[in-house]
């Protein structure tokens, strides 16, 4: 981040030091807790289900707040994974300067750090979810000496009081503005939080799916995020959907990122795009407007891992209630441009040759800029029960085995879909191609079936992998959508048990 973007950059502490918060050092941080009023610290750490936990401190002196953030704190891991046992489960936390954000809702002016684990010995523990992420970015930088980026687009639905005045047309709220839209100011003020904890927000905007059920609106939204460093990226997500949470509890309102939530409306994806760039920051994925051999070869990972891929984006039953035919969500196991039906998509890219912008406004001088520089590839099955750090971690190993793969490109090539995978004359080549898995047991049984490609590099351990298959068998799904089928009433019982996921 240069020092002229520090201006504007929301996060007070960037504002503050006047610095990248990749630079921020112990000494920063102390610095702005006694030069703002700042009482309390709280570590933030995230779980094995997903969810962020947080131990509070109190500012009493500044021996004792340097010996927090010099030596972290003990934690009980068997209460957070469940690969770890009682008998041996202390665990550090140790705070990452770099995740310092003020904390939008304290009363108590409070300073707020995510953490990273450590085991007995000092050393990062090898299953700690933000621990894989950074081993599989370490990997994909070794063998390709370039850079995995990512970013997220988080749907979630809001749901709060009926209101009769200006009624939404039902699923029909796509981009749709207030007073038709609800929950717009509520969007907006999450997107003003997440930008002062350090998010870097591309929009938000009303989602497709929206319906009246008994008393209650429910709509869906979306924030989209700008591409990042692939830890960053993780970051930011999880961060994201606490605000999203807290500041709904605070409106009285409710809020799920669950897949699927009723019959016959839209589901909530969570899309990851990814891009790959040198070591100056410069988009390697497009050569003259087009997609080139480093994308195809990513492509080309995404593809074979992508049955596996699911075990970490797709982690409760009701992801794969989201994931059928016709639903903009992917069944099938290939890739296209602009295509919302395929696995992995090609976003329209600002390449072209012309200056809309100028071509719009008469007074505009051609910029000339490379637009190029925009380009993502999109990994469209994901949803809000994700393991997000777990996640990000597989699609940089995934790109990077694309790398690694002697016929990725012919992979590619096999692979891709022009257009909607459902027109008549590709039934014979869709017929050839691979469909995701069905269900969570099935899933599992994909991640132990290609559990060696992510163990190259010791980025993934035996154990994490297990504890995954575990966790995803102990849902007993396996023979779940013909049980469905005869008796589907029993869908929104499901929905209702795992509303909060993720």
């Amino acid at each position: 981040m240069d020092i002229e973007k520090t201006t504007i950059c929301m996060n007070p502490l960037v504002q503050y030091l006047k610095k990248s918060p990749k630079d921020f050092t112990k000494a920063d941080i102390i610095d702005f807790i006694a030069d703002n009023d700042i009482q309390m610290v709280d570590f933030h750490y995230v779980g094995g289900d997903g969810r962020v936990k947080t131990l509070n401190f109190v500012v009493s002196d500044e021996e004792y707040l340097n010996q927090i953030l010099t030596f972290g704190e003990r934690v009980d891991g068997s209460s957070l994974f469940s690969f770890m046992q009682a008998g041996s489960s202390d665990l550090y936390v140790i705070p990452r300067f770099k995740t310092a954000f003020v904390d939008p809702f304290a009363q108590i002016p409070t300073l707020c750090l995510f953490c990273a684990y450590y085991n007995k010995d000092g050393e990062p523990l090898e299953e700690a979810p933000e621990y894989v992420l950074k081993k599989a970015t370490q990997s994909f930088r070794k063998v390709t000496n370039m850079e995995f980026q990512a970013m997220g687009e988080l749907e979630y639905y809001v749901i709060g009081p009926k209101e009769d005045s200006f009624p939404a047309t039902d699923q029909r709220g796509y981009h749709e503005s207030a007073p038709f839209a609800k929950f717009e100011n509520f969007r907006k003020e999450c997107m003003h939080l997440i930008a002062q904890t350090g998010g870097m927000i591309k929009y938000g905007h009303s989602e497709v799916g929206n319906f009246t059920l008994e008393d209650k609106i429910y709509e869906q939204n979306e924030i989209e995020f700008l591409v990042t460093d692939a830890e960053d990226a993780a970051d930011q997500l999880i961060i994201a959907k606490w605000i999203i949470r807290k500041l709904a509890y605070e409106y009285g309102l409710d809020v799920t990122f669950a897949p699927k939530i009723t019959v016959g409306k839209a589901g909530s994806g969570m899309h990851i795009h990814t891009r790959i760039v040198d070591k100056n920051g410069n988009n390697t994925m497009v050569t003259d407007g087009k997609l080139n051999d480093v994308a195809h070869k990513a492509i080309a990972g995404y593809i074979q891992c992508a049955p596996s891929l699911t075990a970490f984006g797709n982690m409760n039953p009701t992801s794969y209630f989201r994931l059928v035919p016709h639903q903009e969500a992917p069944t099938t196991v290939c890739w296209g441009d602009r295509n919302r039906s395929v696995l992995v998509r090609v976003p329209l890219g600002w390449t072209s040759k012309g200056d809309m912008v100028a071509n719009e406004n008469p007074l505009e001088q051609a910029s000339h800029l490379d637009g190029s520089q925009k380009q993502t590839v999109e990994f469209r099955c994901p949803d809000g029960s994700a393991n997000v750090y777990l996640l990000i971690a597989g699609l940089t190993v995934a790109a990077r085995i694309g790398f690694e793969t002697a016929n990725a490109l012919e992979i590619a090539k096999d692979t891709y879909v022009d257009v909607n995978i459902f027109e008549e004359k590709y039934k014979d080549k869709v017929a050839k191609l691979n469909s995701l898995p069905t269900s969570c047991w099935e899933s599992a049984e994909m991640l132990d079936k290609q559990r060696d490609l992510y163990k190259k590099h010791d980025v993934f351990s035996d154990r994490i992998i297990d504890g995954v298959i575990a966790q995803l068998k102990a849902y007993e799904d396996k023979n779940l959508r013909e049980e469905l089928a005869k008796h589907p009433e029993k869908m929104l019982e499901i929905v209702s048990k795992y509303y909060y996921c993720g």
